[in-house]
């Protein structure tokens, strides 16, 4: 039995992400103990909905399966990211906490810890562990809040250096990661292919969605600050006889009043996962908006790989990820040409352009999770770590 203890940035409910989705597909003979990110004690005061989260570590773990375990951590104090002293605290408090639930509980004695977050760096001394290994999936550095930059980066370059395996899901974390630790490879992230690609069939229209007219631009996924929502603004105005269909919660701090009063853009909240691809076989064309920046620039978009799986027209900001796939999506370089790829993209839409939604369909298969798992497990073996 090989013991693996994943720290995450996500949740395990409601949205599956990267992490949940290469921990349900490791191997039988692994027993995984998935560590829920801890709150902060003030971060309730910026968003309500995380005050249950300050006792769930009280609670039971969550058995997903035979052998998955969902755990939540104690809170932890704020500012770990600009003061190391504080993160240094948090580590260890964090560590004891592991030690008495997991380790002792479930007899655990060196067990690989797989993270994604760059501040478990000064955790490490505090746990025994045979292997280490980094899934670095965004530019921690770039995000908003309380933080200092050049702290995340020392602790991510630190966390990278002491890795038995980097494992990164863009080439500009590769480029980054690989100096610091030659055993780096870069696996992007991927699509529940056959959830998705039921999309690419017309299923019943959900209740929500029967009085929105076509054509119908969708967007899936949780509205954060690094979506572009003034683009969206800008295509809705431009285009009042499209409807503009977003599906997913609305992060903490971001603003969407005026796309609240737009009478062609259609806020419909957090789907359940199960359902999404009834509403995604509604769309005519999927829409990838990010704002370019930095963060962007190091973002592999799980929704843009859903999308490949619905084969249709998909119109997106550029982004490195999405180029090598310039053959099937249009791309657009500014505001103006996002609006001309929207056109581009609706004639597609209702003019098919079969081949093209083969070798989306193609793509999509190509980058399925059950493949990029398989992947990271032959990647494991290559060096030296056999976990089948």
């Amino acid at each position: 039995m090989i013991d693996i203890i994943c720290f995450s940035t996500t949740p395990w409910d409601p949205i599956p992400t990267r992490k949940q989705q290469i921990m349900k597909r490791m191997p039988k003979n692994c027993r995984i103990f998935y560590l829920d990110p801890p709150v902060t004690l003030i971060g309730p005061l910026k968003d309500p909905s995380l005050r249950p989260y300050l006792t769930r570590f009280r609670k039971s773990p969550k058995r997903i399966k035979e052998n998955l375990f969902v755990f939540a951590l104690p809170p932890i104090i704020p500012f770990y990211n600009k003061k190391r002293a504080i993160n240094k605290f948090n580590q260890k408090m964090i560590a004891n906490f592991v030690k008495e639930i997991i380790y002792q509980n479930f007899n655990l004695k060196s067990p690989i810890i797989w993270t994604y977050m760059p501040n478990t760096v000064d955790l490490l001394e505090h746990l025994s562990y045979s292997l280490l290994v980094y899934d670095c999936i965004d530019k921690h550095s770039e995000f908003q809040g309380f933080i200092d930059k050049a702290l995340v980066e020392r602790m991510e370059d630190e966390l990278a250096q002491k890795s038995s395996v980097v494992f990164t899901t863009t080439q500009g974390l590769y480029n980054k990661l690989k100096p610091l630790n030659p055993h780096t490879y870069l696996v992007p992230n991927g699509a529940e292919f056959e959830h998705f690609n039921r999309a690419s069939n017309r299923l019943p229209v959900p209740d929500e969605m029967k009085n929105i007219p076509h054509p119908i631009f969708g967007f899936v996924g949780v509205i954060h600050t690094w979506i572009d929502t003034q683009l969206i603004e800008y295509l809705a105005k431009e285009r009042n006889e499209w409807s503009f269909v977003l599906i997913g919660p609305v992060g903490a701090g971001v603003n969407i009043d005026t796309l609240k009063k737009l009478k062609n853009v259609y806020l419909l909240g957090r789907v359940d996962h199960r359902d999404l691809p009834q509403y995604v076989s509604q769309f005519d064309v999927c829409l990838n908006l990010f704002r370019t920046n930095k963060l962007s620039e190091n973002v592999s978009p799980l929704k843009f790989y859903e999308y490949l799986a619905t084969g249709k027209p998909i119109v997106s900001t550029y982004m490195p990820q999405v180029e090598e796939f310039s053959d099937v999506v249009y791309i657009g370089k500014n505001y103006e040409d996002m609006l001309a790829k929207c056109f581009q993209a609706l004639q597609e839409a209702q003019n098919p352009d079969i081949e093209k939604i083969e070798r989306r369909i193609e793509y999509a298969k190509k980058t399925s999770w059950d493949s990029r798992v398989a992947e990271i497990i032959d990647i494991l073996k290559r060096e030296g770590i056999n976990i089948e």
